[in-house]
Order: structure tokens, then sequence, then C-alpha cells
């Protein structure tokens, strides 16, 4: 197959190409690193299956498991083994009956050995363009120290090379057999790891090309590899209009001067149960009106749950979700990393055109992050910022704790990623809670600055005039404004 010597090679990993700005370059080397069990003998794979289907030949050198074994379980994963050449080298059970040493040579000398013999005998027969060394550091302990090691290894990378092959090899990080000395002779180093947050691939090294930097993230499915690259939101871009979304409306969009602006990031905010949920889908379920396509991911409640509500008080979500103009995932914030959560989002804009996104709630989707203190500010602000520049309308949903009391814009201080912010407020009132809303920012424009009541029947939302004639709304104890005369009007009087 004839290619362009520069021309990029898929690691049959998408996630991990991108990283790799396009995928790894022809005729070199590259050393895949990480603990026992992160998956690098399966990316491995990956890589060989990637280049059968361009046509080329696949050699899988294995020096560790049994090749049985290691075939059962890639066609487990769904690879296609009959099209790999192997070269099993793994220790047979004779290793435990026969006295036998082994020392491995540079090429020019492989012909007086076993080993290096068949490896090279195999090479020439198979003449591969893919190389899969698996575990690399095996050949370790058929030499005398460690310089011995390195100087065969690299004998063996340029026999390899000389033959026009690309090369993976990998490596199990342990303290009894030290690795860090492979790192000077390789092209580039991928590294995989399992943490307590997850697991995650990082490319501390790649001669000829820069790479995605970032914290990437990754899962081993039943199909493979899935890698989740960090998001990048400057990488992304787009033309759109900057025009006003309407909420339907007509008192909320008199609080946001018109509305909410396309491309902006919007939080609505308030205590349990007082409507921001709702509120949000409304502006969706204008969207649906105009041909938009929105979708809502659920962290903190069920997805029949908020089908159920939303019936209930006239938002027509099946109607919605049969025409395809809305979406609603239910999202399991342990089971994901925010990196593959940002991966479905991009899918959902970049694949299916979605014009609004409502992530429901902030503390659900803090979640993700797994205990990594001070992660969730500049995730949401990456998420918002690619939002932002693709043209997409954001809606988070953030969830004060007092019910009453003390005024919170929002809890988990991202006020500052909002082009607008949306308040709810319970009130209590002679013994009665009611329930207000008010804007408290709006980068685009100007706004109205009065608070009006706010309630939720069957009909739908419906929204009063500004409530002026209360003080301390804020506090949710309202108190009656003094009307010039002798008397106080009573608070619970007040629409």
């Amino acid at each position: 197959m004839t290619q362009s010597p520069s021309a990029r090679l898929s690691t049959g990993v998408t996630g991990l190409d991108e990283i790799l700005s396009g995928g790894l370059i022809r005729e070199r080397s590259y050393m895949i690193r990480g603990q026992a069990g992160s998956g690098k003998t399966i990316l491995s794979l990956h890589f060989l299956a990637a280049g059968v289907e361009r046509g080329e030949t696949a050699l899988f050198i294995n020096l560790e498991e049994d090749v049985s074994d290691l075939k059962a379980n890639a066609e487990a994963l769904g690879f296609d083994t009959d099209a790999i050449e192997f070269l099993d080298l793994s220790p047979g059970a004779d290793v435990f009956t026969e006295d036998q040493s082994y020392e491995v040579f540079a090429p020019e000398e492989v012909e007086q050995e076993p080993i290096t013999e068949r490896i090279v005998e195999s090479v020439r027969e198979v003449d591969p363009d893919r190389v899969v060394v698996d575990p690399l550091t095996q050949l370790r302990f058929l030499t005398s120290d460690d310089y011995q090691f390195r100087k065969q290894v690299v004998g063996f990378m340029r026999f390899l090379k000389d033959r026009d092959a690309t090369v993976l090899f990998t490596v199990q990080d342990t303290d009894a057999l030290p690795t860090d000395g492979l790192e000077f002779i390789t092209d580039g180093t991928i590294r995989m790891a399992t943490e307590e947050y997850g697991k995650t691939i990082e490319v501390p090294k790649f001669r000829g090309s820069g790479t995605l930097s970032g914290d990437h993230a990754y899962r081993v499915t039943d199909t493979g590899i899935e890698v989740y690259p960090a998001l990048q939101p400057g990488t992304h871009g787009g033309e759109f209009d900057f025009e006003q979304v309407s909420s339907g409306i007509p008192e909320v969009d008199e609080l946001l001067n018109g509305g909410i602006e396309r491309g902006t990031v919007s939080i609505v905010s308030g205590p349990t149960g007082v409507g921001k949920t709702t509120l949000s889908t409304q502006f969706m379920k204008e969207a649906a009106g105009r041909g938009e396509r929105s979708v809502i991911y659920l962290f903190e409640e069920s997805r029949g749950t908020f089908l159920k509500r939303s019936r209930a008080v006239n938002i027509p979500v099946d109607e919605m979700i049969e025409k395809g103009t809305l979406q609603v995932t239910e999202v399991e914030a342990l089971e994901r990393s925010p990196q593959e959560f940002s991966r479905m989002v991009r899918d959902e804009v970049e694949e299916r055109g979605a014009d609004i996104v409502m992530i429901d709630g902030i503390a659900g989707y803090r979640l993700t992050l797994r205990g990594e203190e001070g992660m969730l500010l500049q995730q949401l602000h990456a998420l918002g910022r690619y939002l932002k520049n693709t043209g997409v309308t954001t809606i988070f949903i953030d969830e004060t704790r007092n019910i009453t009391g003390e005024f919170q814009a929002t809890v988990e201080n991202i006020s500052y990623l909002a082009d607008n912010i949306v308040f709810l407020r319970h009130l209590e009132t002679r013994g009665e809670m009611r329930k207000a809303i008010g804007v408290l920012k709006k980068r685009t424009s100007d706004f109205e600055r009065t608070i009006r009541e706010f309630k939720i029947t069957r009909h739908g939302i419906t929204v009063g005039e500004p409530m002026s004639g209360l003080r301390g709304i804020l506090s949710g104890t309202p108190e009656a404004i003094d009307d010039g005369g002798d008397s106080r009007r009573d608070a619970g009087d007040e629409p």
C-alpha cells in the first residue's frame, strides 16, 4: 500500500487520534506504559486492527500471555485475530522442566540466538506494516543488565524501522523493573493509569507535532477502549446569528428584555421545588415550535419523573421527543468522567445539531469529578465556552440550599460563568408559600429589576405584575411597604 511517509496512522481509537492530532507517524516506535490491567494490550490490538482495516499487515509479538488466551480475549472484544499474525514467545511449561538460558543480541547477531532468530524470521516472513511487542520489558529478564537491555532495544527498534514498520511496544510500570530509560529511545509515549477518580490517559512525549493537552480519560468497554479527550473550547467555533431566544411567557421575556440570547450561558438558580427545571424547559418548548432541537441532561432526577411532571404542567414533552426536537438523557454521574460527559454533549451538538443544552443540575454534575477538588469551575468553564463558541444556548440549573432566609445567587460560586442569571425564590406570607422570579444579571443588555410572583399550574407557568408593594422578598419573608396612609397593606393581599 503506497502512502506518504508523513501520513498519520490511526490508532484505531478515535479519541486518542484526536489527542495525537490525527494519529501516529509512520515508521516510528511508540511506548504504551501503565499498570497491570490498565488496557495496554487492548489498545495495541486496536492499533493492529486499524491497520488490517486499511489493508496493512500486522504482527503481534507476544512475550508473556499465552497466545490462545490472548486470542480468546481479543475475539471476545470483537477483534478479528485471523487477520493478525501472532508470534508466540511466551514462556511454556518447559521453562519449569528444562535448564535454559537466553541472551538477546542486536539484529546483526540474531542468527546465533533462538528468540531473536524467531523474531527476525517472523518479521522477514510477514513484512509487517505494524508491529506490537507485548510486553517489551519481558526481554529485560533475558539480558545481563539495564545497559545491555537498552542497547538491544535500540537495535531491535532500528531493525523494525529499517523494515518500514510502525511499532507499538508495551511496558508495565513496576518498582522492580524501572522503565524510565526507554522514554529516550522512543518517538512517543502513551501513559495509561487507573486512579481513584477513574482511568486517565496522557501523551507526555510525541516527536513531530503537538498533542492536545489536558486531563484525558478513557474507559474499557465490551468492545475495547474508548478515549475521551479533555475539552478544548478554542478549537471549536462557528457562525451563528445573535438573536433572542424567547421563553414564550411574555412576563419572563419582559424581565429579560426580550429573552436570552443565542449562544449565551444562563444559570437558573433557586431552592428545591421552586420550578427551576420547569422554567428552563419552557424555553425548549418555545424552541420546539421553531423546529429547534434541545437536549436535557438529568443528573438529579429520573427521566420518568421529569416526563411525568412536565406533562402535568402542559409541556408537550412526548410530542417534542417524537418529533426529534427534544432529547432527555438521564446521567449516572458516578459512572461518567467529565471528559466522557463532554463527549456526549459534543456528539449532540456536532452530529445531531443541538440548539439548546440544559444541565440539571450542577450539584449532580459535580459527582462526575469524583472528589477532584477545584475542578468544577474549570470543567464547567470549558463546557460553557465550547457551547458558546458553537452558538448553543446553555442553561445550568443550580440548586441553592436555603428555602427562605439569606439569599444566594448560586451555591457553587459559578456566577462569573453566566451571561444571564435568573433566580426563583420561595416566599412565606400569612402562613402560605408563594414563589417569586427575578433577574440578577444579563451581560448583553439591560433587564427589568423588579421581582414578580411566579406560579406553576396545570396550564403551565404564569407570572404576575411586579411585586412593588413588598420589601424583603429576597429574605423569603416579605413585608408590606407603607402606602403613604395610616395603614399598611398585608403582604398576603399583594398579587
